[in-house]
């Protein structure tokens, strides 16, 4: 996978794109980056890649020229029909399942914006899609695009080492993750629960499932909504249910 950012600060990028999984998928020819600041496309002799908008209010508007060349170039660089990514807080709010989906794509590019807002020409014949990482306003788009990113390299095959880490994933399966616990088994006389410490695989796994969908029920019951579930989740559930 290859990633372009469109960025006027492209330097908020480095720590995290070049620490822990991010920088160790980049080692193993997983994915690569590059950063474009798109004001070195601005047409402005200053630069400017803003403007007031039309019809008055409040701050400024990021034009369309800068960003149209900018993407038009990135393009035909790689000539490639890439996914183009504008951060925004209007757009869909970003799941685990839509990182599944960009984590199969071969170039992404995010556009990541500042001031008031985007022309609405980019949303309209630049980007395919638009996310939100929720519903609250940040100074611009890059933190959400470190999201994202992070949250789709994970996925990119060998990038965790482990091939069960990401399936096992809260929201990957619809529910919460498990309760986990290491060493020791006794600490200050909190203990872990003896089917752990078994060596009962199959006890292990059910105790697991049932751990991880008693947390989604109690912390997440909208997720449980649209889950298929069987007649011994919906048997555990009544349970939990009849004792309050």
């Amino acid at each position: 996978m290859h990633i372009d950012i469109l960025t006027l600060f492209p330097e908020m990028f480095e720590g995290v794109l070049n620490n822990s999984i991010l920088k160790k998928a980049q080692d193993r020819n997983l994915f690569s980056y590059d950063f474009i600041n798109f004001r070195d496309y601005s047409a402005n002799k200053h630069q400017k890649v803003d403007d007031y908008p039309y019809g008055g209010g409040a701050g400024m508007v990021l034009t369309p020229q800068p960003l149209f060349d900018a993407v038009e170039a990135v393009k035909e660089q790689r000539k490639t029909t890439p996914r183009v990514i504008l951060l925004c807080p209007q757009g869909e709010t970003y799941t685990q399942g839509k990182a599944v989906e960009l984590s199969e794509e071969d170039h992404l590019i995010f556009l990541c914006g500042h001031y008031e807002g985007y022309d609405e020409r980019i949303r309209e014949h630049v980007v395919t899609d638009e996310i939100s990482i929720g519903d609250y306003v940040l100074t611009g788009g890059e933190l959400g695009a470190m999201v994202v990113i992070d949250s789709v390299v994970r996925l990119l095959p060998e990038a965790l080492g482990n091939k069960r880490s990401a399936p096992e994933d809260s929201f990957s399966n619809g529910l919460l993750e498990h309760p986990h616990y290491t060493r020791p088994a006794d600490f200050r006389g909190m203990k872990v629960p003896d089917t752990l410490l078994s060596g009962d695989h199959a006890r292990i796994e059910e105790w697991r499932h049932q751990q991880s969908l008693y947390r989604t029920w109690q912390r997440r019951p909208d997720l449980l909504k649209e889950k298929d579930l069987t007649d011994k989740e919906k048997s555990w559930i009544e349970k939990w249910e009849n004792n309050g």
